[in-house]
């Protein structure tokens, strides 16, 4: 008798308990077969809204929909059993009032199963964040750099490295706290700012671009694998580089089927020969 053994899926809860314990692994996941082979290494599967550069091909992450990021959490969700899924919110979706947050949130989490949302912001965001937290929708926030912002900030720049910066990158992580956010990503920060907050606030910090001291890392995954070339920050570390790979798979194929050897029904489908 063979008996099936699952796993159990990780919790917000599980993640806010892993303050200071085991590193905390996350990467992005935006389709079903990647989140398939990421789910038994990660803790968080994360779908951001950096699939508007990955996947879409837009400069920016500000023309990402919320039907975006419904089809794309709901693909990971089905397709994963083990990590905690957290979805975006997309710019717009989440800043006009908190009743729009909840309602754009209820329906993200409606529609994929995920178990939270990520919105990016610090103090100007508190009081959202408690508010969806009170209606049973746990939150992930992200301060320091905030791509959503990133007109607003002047462009992509290392955060903190003035001290009124480095105080309100600080301050903000006190509120999102005190909010009740379960986590937050701290991106593009400098590292004595990232090390000194992570020390400070009762929450698991997720660094990208910021200390190694964080309670935890993220990563695109297609920054991790080498497929995205269009714009890579300094910090991204890449662990493969499969664009070669690809090419040559595909011009191989390219090259079977223009000399018309490419295999026929007997090999596709193993139809046996009369």
């Amino acid at each position: 008798m063979s008996v099936e053994v699952r796993m159990k899926r990780v919790t917000t809860r599980d993640i806010r308990l892993r303050k200071g314990g085991d590193p905390i692994v996350v990467l992005t996941a935006y389709t079903a077969p990647i989140a398939r082979l990421l789910d038994p290494h990660c803790d968080i599967l994360l779908v951001g809204d950096s699939l508007g550069m990955v996947v879409y091909g837009m400069d920016t992450t500000l023309g990402v929909t919320l039907d975006m990021m419904i089809n794309h959490g709901r693909a990971v969700v089905r397709s994963s059993s083990h990590a905690c899924v957290v979805v975006d919110m997309p710019f717009g979706s989440y800043q006009e009032s908190t009743e729009q947050a909840f309602r754009n949130s209820a329906r993200v989490m409606a529609e994929t199963g995920c178990a939270a949302v990520k919105l990016e912001g610090g103090r100007e965001m508190a009081d959202t964040i408690r508010f969806l937290t009170e209606r049973g929708v746990p939150v992930m926030a992200h301060i320091g750099l905030k791509p959503q912002a990133v007109h607003a900030a002047g462009g992509f720049r290392a955060q903190g490295r003035a001290e009124a910066e480095a105080a309100q990158i600080r301050d903000d992580a006190r509120a999102i706290t005190e909010a009740g956010a379960f986590s937050v990503v701290v991106e593009g920060t400098v590292e004595p700012v990232a090390r000194a907050l992570s020390d400070e606030i009762a929450i698991p910090t997720i660094g990208i671009g910021a200390s190694p001291a964080c309670d935890g890392q993220v990563l695109v995954i297609d920054d991790v694998l080498g497929l995205f070339d269009d714009f890579t920050p300094k910090f991204v570390k890449r662990y493969a580089d499969l664009r070669p790979m690809i090419t040559q798979a595909v011009e191989s194929y390219a090259a079977e089927v223009k000399a018309r050897t490419f295999p026929g029904p007997e090999h596709c489908f193993g139809i046996a020969k009369k």
